[in-house]
């Protein structure tokens, strides 16, 4: 029900956008998030976003270059990645309902993959 597409490979201090589209139902009434998980390592939270757009939410890591948005006409959510670091490789995932729905009632993408070279 949600599709990740947008990772690849980029090199260090570039940017990279990944959008989330959601199919089949629409997420329009329920927050938004992307989370990573990088090899070997947990699964961790990295940015959300309210059902209006504001506000937004993003972890310590990534505050200052990345921003999330969403388009609720489209059923999509962005991420978009700038000054990229090495340690920002991982797995991305896409998420409904974080912080608003039970775990069990997330929903969750397959995920794309980032790979930043050094």
């Amino acid at each position: 029900q949600l599709a990740e597409s947008g990772g690849g490979l980029v090199q260090a201090g570039g940017s990279m956008r990944l959008t989330c589209v959601a199919a089949g139902r629409t997420f329009n009434n329920v927050p938004m998030g992307w989370f990573r998980q990088a090899p070997g390592k947990e699964r961790l939270f990295v940015a959300a976003i309210t059902e209006s757009g504001t506000p937004t939410y993003y972890s310590e890591s990534v505050q200052g270059r990345f921003t999330i948005s969403r388009d609720n006409a489209k059923n999509t959510v962005y991420l978009q990645m700038n000054s990229l670091k090495p340690e920002d490789t991982a797995v991305y995932y896409c998420n409904a309902g974080v912080g608003s729905m039970p775990e069990n009632k997330q929903v969750w993408g397959k995920g794309t993959l980032v790979t930043v070279s050094s």
